[in-house]
């Protein structure tokens, strides 16, 4: 069984490109890239086909992690049907996601809900605050979270 899971911002060049990226290398070192296949995408259409954000490159390139293969895409109605999560970056990413489609079978969630008592709600936007290292500490700690909800809710375990 293969668990799908979709990173979604705004315009799919920072955050939800670096969730992807660290998402992805979590889900290599836990041994479980045959059974969790990740993704990110963008509510709007303005950056389609763009690699990410230099300052995300910036900050992957720092922590060592491949942003290979990732380039931005727009959301579409299908995902719904592609994808297990769908993880947005903050509340307005989720009122985007939730006027384009519901699907009652598919997680709609928010990056930092998983975190308990988290300072922030929502993963500020580095394309206009500039933080890329605040952003990469979130995310990481966001996508940690979620890779562990998603193994217990799945019962995923490393290949042997």
């Amino acid at each position: 069984m293969m668990v799908r899971v979709l990173f979604v911002c705004l315009g799919n060049i920072c955050r939800s490109p670096m969730a992807e990226a660290v998402f992805r290398d979590m889900v290599q070192k836990d041994g479980l890239s045959s059974q969790i296949e990740v993704d990110s995408a963008g509510i709007g259409h303005w950056h389609v086909g763009s690699d990410p954000h230099e300052g995300t490159k910036g900050i992957l390139d720092q922590k060592g992690l491949s942003y290979e293969g990732i380039s931005a895409r727009q959301v579409t109605e299908s995902d719904w049907d592609d994808f297990d999560y769908l993880i947005a970056m903050d509340d307005q990413n989720m009122r985007d996601l939730k006027a384009i489609r519901e699907k009652n079978d598919v997680v709609v969630g928010k990056l930092l809900d998983e975190i308990p008592g988290a300072k922030e709600s929502d993963v500020p936007d580095p394309y206009f605050t500039g933080n890329f290292d605040y952003v990469y500490q979130l995310v990481s700690e966001g996508c940690s979270r979620w890779l562990e909800r998603i193994k217990n809710e799945h019962s995923l375990k490393e290949e042997e």
